[in-house]
């Protein structure tokens, strides 16, 4: 059997997202349903309402200052994957076993677990939410809990295979829907940030009068407040993973994320000024969905927009997590990290559709098993090790490849800053909450080195894998490119 050869065509992804396009990435990743649900753990910890925004303003500056660096990374690395391709350029070549092992982590993290384990969470908050306006008209409120419970989980499993058909068909599709989205849940974090303003017009200032009353100035209190606020901000890496398919990615990449950093940061800044204006911190720290609890309050009959609201963001946000995995999962497989035909793309809609389709089949089982919020907290303080590694990647890149073309370059004290609170993020969970999910993860770990050695590093091939090939190409339409990275 016979695997079927590129086509003269296949020259692999096509650079088809322009500046407004890059900057909606960056915006659908960045604004899930944190925002709007549970907005709390900041002000938990940071004690008044004042600390509480300074300390959302500051993980806002902390977050543009990593995602500058990755703007470096992506001059320097034109290629998708963020993280991933930034460890196998700068450790590649160092060591023929050790130098390939982090990045292979990075993506056996992100590919098998971390990933569609958070678009499966996402779809079932963007499920539940979604008929929240409804719940009356069609009295959903009367049904048993396990019925509504599958209710949920049946809407899920159409949105995922929404988002999957979407990803599928073709870039201009996602880009077309993904500005859609994004236009409308910036609408939906300027309804509340409206609601406040109405709401400060009208003399509601109690609770913001209270300033820094109340300040916690414990340094355990306050490393967690910049924990929680620096999580939520989480996404701004998301350009650099489809970094192939940006037009002019040396200029669209900087100016994409510092225009769509800076317009998430006073997002959130006033979206939880409002919050305060008329939810007390106890009442805010307590509510189960602040934004819920907000609009029932200040909105009247209009408070279905913030369930639609949250609805739209979090179908944006696993639209666009799945769009970028993706890329990753191409890039992996071109490094020969991952299965050949990952790297395959389809023969007319240019997008790499087996990888579309494995992330959709992981996400679509994460869906079924339900209850893996645990298994979430077991990878996700990985992702900032991750971070911290890629900014290592920076540093090492500077010495290795001095003569680079660099066109955007930031200062040196910020890698090295930005280091420091990758090291203090991966630190801080498990000193605040020592557990043994963390043994695991350090577990998960060890079975992507023993994945790694056999099939990575000796390259053992089994003596299936050519008809599963062939399987993926006819099943898919999809053939390899034309572009191979050694």
């Amino acid at each position: 059997m016979t695997v079927v050869q590129a086509a003269p065509s296949s020259g692999g992804l096509k650079r088809e997202m322009g500046l407004m396009s890059a900057i909606n990435v960056i915006i659908s990743v960045m604004i899930g349903s944190g925002i709007f649900v549970s907005p709390t753990a900041a002000l938990k910890y940071s004690g008044s309402v004042g600390f509480c925004l300074v300390v959302w303003a500051v993980c806002g500056i902390i977050s543009l200052l990593g995602a500058l660096c990755f703007a470096e990374l992506g001059t320097v690395v034109p290629r998708s994957g963020a993280e991933y391709a930034y460890l196998i350029e700068a450790f590649k070549k160092t060591n023929k076993f050790w130098g390939p092992l982090p990045s292979f982590i990075c993506a056996w993290v992100y590919v098998v677990v971390l990933r569609p384990a958070e678009i499966a969470v996402i779809i079932l908050t963007f499920a539940e939410y979604s008929i929240l306006p409804f719940s009356n008209i069609l009295g959903l409120k009367s049904l048993p809990e396990e019925d509504l419970h599958n209710l949920i989980k049946l809407i899920a499993l159409l949105g995922l295979g929404v988002i999957t058909y979407i990803n599928l068909s073709s870039v201009k599709l996602y880009v077309t829907i993904n500005n859609i989205f994004g236009f409308c849940k910036v609408f939906a974090c300027l309804i509340v940030i409206f609601g406040g303003i109405y709401q400060l017009a009208i003399g509601n200032t109690e609770n913001l009068s209270r300033g820094f009353a109340g300040t916690n100035f414990s340094p355990g209190h306050i490393a967690l407040a910049f924990y929680n606020g620096l999580w939520a901000y989480d996404g701004w890496s998301s350009v650099t993973t489809i970094t192939e398919e940006i037009k002019r990615p040396e200029v669209n990449i900087p100016r994409s994320i510092i225009i769509a950093v800076p317009i998430i940061t006073g997002l959130y800044v006033f979206m939880n000024m409002a919050y305060m204006t008329v939810l007390s911190p106890e009442e805010m720290i307590q509510s189960e969905a602040v934004g819920l609890d907000f609009g029932d309050r200040v909105l009247g009959s209009f408070s279905f927009l913030i369930p639609l609201g949250v609805a739209l963001s979090t179908f944006g946000c696993a639209l666009s997590i799945q769009f970028g995995v993706t890329r990753l999962c191409y890039v992996a497989s071109q490094e020969g990290q991952m299965l050949e035909p990952l790297s395959y793309i389809h023969v007319r809609r240019a997008t790499p559709t087996p990888a579309v389709a494995m992330q959709g089949i992981l996400a679509f089982a994460f869906i079924l098993v339900g209850n893996i919020e645990e298994l979430i907290e077991l990878a996700s303080f990985l992702i900032w090790f991750f971070y911290g590694s890629a900014f290592i990647a920076l540093l090492t890149l500077r010495k290795t490849q001095p003569d680079t073309p660099r066109p955007y370059k930031v200062p040196l004290f910020v890698p090295i800053f930005a280091l420091g609170v990758s090291i203090f993020l991966s630190i801080v969970p498990i000193i605040a909450e020592p557990s043994p999910k963390y043994f695991f993860a350090v577990a998960f770990i060890l079975s992507g080195v023993a994945v790694y050695t056999p099939f990575v590093y000796y390259k053992i091939r089994p003596k299936w894998i050519n008809k599963l090939t062939y399987l993926i190409q006819v099943l898919f339409e999809a053939v390899p490119t034309a572009e191979k990275f050694e």
